[in-house]
């Protein structure tokens, strides 16, 4: 005959309190005296006992669980945010639920259909867009919802992005004071929001210096494009080729650089210059040493985390959106910059 599992009375029972005292000791935040916390976690440990986190839930209305829907991670950025995301949400008491979805409609409707049924607190979008519907879905349900890394033109989504834009322009305007004139561009996946923010502040940047692209290719966020895009551009006559490329990620450029070295046999940077986007770990390595606009993980995460928590606690709160901007961190995939105002060097 299987024994029962031990409940918070039977903990309330061996440790000589009351069994709201078992309640509070395993409720994040809850005030309970330290010689009562000690007398009930020892009675649990004796006694096998686990907290029902399901059954708790339907209690308080809270299941301290976060949902993350993520589009992709071999693009190094994410595996760091999603840590930072880990730890915080940790810190706080909260657990995270990670879901995978591209940026199709019918995928992301999917996946949270399945992520609503597991009640969760709220839900960060990293890189991934909502539909409308799906937006009054999670409204309805009382359930908000914060974007990371990617925005969207909904009043009632509230959204964290690095402030791409600035940083395109940042990146425009080192490649012209290094010299460079015949720039192509590499892009993020146009139909996001970071990737045209990206572009558009480059773009609008080269313009304001009397310079036009020479090329601008979608590179989808993927290597594979990436690497493709970068043979289109030097498959020409030499006098139509770039001399820099501004690349829309790093996992990108990482792609943009190897074609370049390994395949057409260039030089970086004497040959083409070339700068990312992120300044993920591998952007500082050697065999990399990438010029790239550092985007701010700790800041968007620490922003993302407290928009929620925010939301989660009222949900009468408005929305909001937020752009962190960070610098330009030059290192050796360009030219040494003649004016020492151009960027900030981490190495």
């Amino acid at each position: 005959m299987t024994k029962p599992q031990p409940n918070s009375m039977d903990v309330a029972r061996r440790a000589g309190v009351s069994q709201s005292a078992v309640s509070r000791t395993f409720t994040p935040g809850a005030s309970v005296s330290e010689s009562t916390r000690a007398k009930v976690l020892a009675a649990a440990e004796e006694l096998g006992y686990r907290p029902n986190v399901l059954a708790r839930s339907l209690i308080t209305g809270r299941s301290h669980i976060v949902a993350l829907v993520v589009a992709y991670l071999d693009n190094q950025f994410y595996p760091v945010a999603l840590e930072k995301f880990s730890k915080a949400f940790q810190a706080l008491g909260y657990h995270v639920l990670v879901f995978m979805a591209s940026n199709a409609d019918e995928d992301v409707e999917n996946v949270l259909e399945g992520l609503l049924d597991y009640q969760v607190d709220g839900v960060i979008m990293a890189s991934v867009s909502i539909s409308n519907r799906l937006a009054e879905r999670c409204e309805s349900a009382g359930v908000p919802v914060v974007l990371f890394n990617r925005r969207q033109d909904d009043e009632r989504l509230s959204a964290v992005t690095s402030d791409n834009v600035a940083g395109g322009a940042r990146v425009a305007d080192h490649l012209v004071a290094c010299g460079h004139r015949r720039i192509a561009h590499v892009s993020g996946w146009s139909g996001s929001s970071t990737g045209r923010d990206r572009r558009n502040g480059f773009v609008d940047r080269l313009a304001a210096h009397g310079i036009e692209p020479v090329a601008i290719l979608d590179g989808m966020y993927d290597r594979d494009v990436a690497a493709a895009a970068t043979r289109t551009l030097f498959s020409g006559e030499a006098a139509s080729r770039p001399d820099a490329i501004f690349v829309g990620s790093d996992h990108m450029a990482f792609a943009v650089m190897d074609t370049l070295r390994f395949e057409l046999g260039l030089r970086i940077p004497d040959d083409v210059a070339v700068v990312g986007y992120d300044d993920v770990p591998m952007a500082g390595w050697p065999a990399y040493d990438l010029t790239t606009v550092h985007q701010p993980a700790d800041g968007m995460v620490d922003a993302t985390v407290e928009t929620l928590m925010a939301r989660i606690a009222d949900k009468t709160i408005a929305p909001r959106i937020l752009r962190i901007d960070g610098p330009l961190v030059v290192r050796g995939s360009t030219r040494p910059h003649p004016d020492p105002t151009g960027g900030h060097s981490r190495d």
